[in-house]
């Protein structure tokens, strides 16, 4: 019979995105959508954005379920994966996007509490698995089982990013990518992106007008390839895990134009 996953034809396929308001999220989603994929767009605060990004995907001709759920919360997990189920029957893809960070400098290490901690996580790392259980026993159902992909850092990687805490989390989610492909095999597959900098309103926010200009700049001159990751560019990455050889399980992928070449703890020492 060979692999049991076959996710190489997304045609009437049902994909959860979480955190698909905007960014990464809704790129993904539109993205998977122009392939056939019938799509679940997932919010928390931002509905406006959701629904702009189910309208993109409808000229698609995908169907759609725009669900407001917070991921850290279980029983709100398992209410989105039950929508998509009794709305067609099965789920295909998980995209585990949602995240959330507080911007404090590494150095401040008084900017940090546990609950702030607490937080990070609850979103990062146990909402991703609450997500992951949610849509497990359907997936392993199908005859085409499931493809999961964890949205991460090159935080998580390399100890860089927002704040220490939104690294560990980052690092603990690509930890858990390991764990989850190794339990899940053989009919769903696990695989984790871990974008560099990415472009776009997120990251202007957190860091303000000027730092992020800064910092685009620091990125883009730091890479080898003269570029930084879009939400374009990340959402091809997570497809490339969707829909790319169905026999790859388990494994990371860096997308942020090389730069992590001068910061992985190998050409630091």
């Amino acid at each position: 019979m060979g692999n049991k996953t076959d996710m190489k034809d997304l045609k009437n396929k049902v994909a959860i995105v979480t955190g698909s308001s905007s960014g990464v999220g809704a790129a993904t989603a539109k993205l998977l959508a122009s392939l056939g994929c019938n799509l679940v767009i997932n919010y928390n605060s931002n509905s406006a954005g959701a629904d702009a990004v189910a309208t993109e995907c409808e000229k698609h001709g995908a169907e759609t379920l725009t669900v407001k759920a917070n991921v850290a919360n279980d029983d709100e997990c398992k209410s989105l994966a039950n929508e998509a189920i009794q709305k067609w029957g099965r789920i295909d893809v998980l995209v585990n996007n949602a995240g959330t960070t507080k911007f404090v400098d590494h150095a401040n290490l008084e900017g940090l509490s546990a609950e702030d901690f607490h937080k990070i996580y609850g979103v990062n790392v146990i909402g991703a698995y609450q997500m992951v259980r949610a849509v497990s026993e359907q997936m392993k159902s199908q005859e085409s089982g499931g493809a999961i992909v964890n949205v991460a850092s090159i935080a998580g990687v390399a100890g860089v990013g927002s704040s220490i805490a939104y690294a560990a989390s980052k690092g603990a989610m690509i930890t858990m990518t390991l764990s989850l492909a190794r339990v899940l095999g053989p009919s769903i597959r696990v695989n984790v992106v871990c974008p560099g900098f990415i472009e776009g309103e997120w990251l202007k926010e957190g860091l303000g007008d000027d730092v992020y200009n800064k910092a685009h700049e620091a990125a883009r001159k730091g890479a080898p390839l003269g570029v930084t990751a879009t939400a374009e560019t990340v959402a091809d990455s997570i497809l490339y895990f969707i829909v790319g050889p169905q026999v790859v399980t388990g494994e990371s992928i860096i997308v942020d134009g090389g730069r992590h070449l001068g910061m992985t703890p190998l050409t630091r020492r």
